[in-house]
């Protein structure tokens, strides 16, 4: 398991959780307002090792409820699934965040009780996908992970951070029809200085309570985050 790095306590990344975070190195898109650019395009070589992750939570058993695991895309990690059930034993609850870029090795967390909460980026409208994401991507896939999340019966939120350059107020709509009946989390866009992409914006606070009203029929679980 590739550990780039570790946030030793959250209270935000995992919902009702006192959580700590780890983050994956690689993801396979490149979505240019991603704000963990470094993860995905230079591997560090500082990495956590699975040893001294380990023992920081052996040590903060009793104090941290759960673990999430970001990135980078989690899912490529060959031994993900073996990464967990260590965590699993140590009692925590694990939250997954991933691209839904994997529905087979989603399908098996999900089958073998190793996840306890899901979030999923939806990155655009499925028209979209290829200029929001980088990359050429296969949005049947993408498609297959959004109803695996749904029929899964565990707790789960989608999520879109939104940047004016690439995103419209049609395209929520759009996503809204496509996860309708779940939970939906409009996330502010923040350049952080360390952008694939350059020339990007972020909507307005104003804006964005905008957007997540004009869904709202179609979706009544959204919220705003970041703002």
């Amino acid at each position: 398991m590739k550990i780039s790095g570790l946030q030793k306590l959250t209270l935000l990344d995992y919902p009702g959780k006192m959580a700590c975070t780890v983050f994956t190195y690689g993801c396979n898109f490149r979505c240019p307002f991603c704000h963990n650019a470094l993860l995905v395009t230079e591997e560090n070589s500082d990495n956590i090792s699975e040893d001294e992750f380990f023992a920081f939570l052996k040590k903060r058993q009793g104090i941290l409820d759960g673990v999430c695991i970001s990135g980078g895309e989690p899912t490529l990690q060959e031994d993900l699934a073996e990464f967990i059930a260590k965590v699993k034993a140590l009692g925590y609850s694990v939250k997954l965040d991933t691209n839904g870029t994997n529905p087979v090795l989603l399908q098996k967390l999900i089958s073998e009780t190793l996840v306890d909460y899901v979030a999923m980026d939806i990155k655009n409208s499925p028209a979209k996908y290829d200029m929001t994401c980088g990359c050429k991507t296969d949005t049947d896939t993408i498609k297959k992970s959004v109803a695996l999340i749904k029929e899964s019966g565990i707790e789960h939120e989608f999520r879109t951070t939104t940047v004016r350059e690439l995103h419209s107020y049609a395209d929520f709509s759009e996503i809204a029809d496509w996860i309708k009946g779940s939970r939906y989390f409009l996330q502010h866009f923040e350049d952080s200085g360390n952008l694939i992409g350059e020339n990007l914006s972020a909507f307005s606070k104003e804006e964005m309570a905008e957007i997540a009203e004009n869904i709202k029929n179609i979706l009544p679980d959204v919220q705003l985050r970041g703002v």
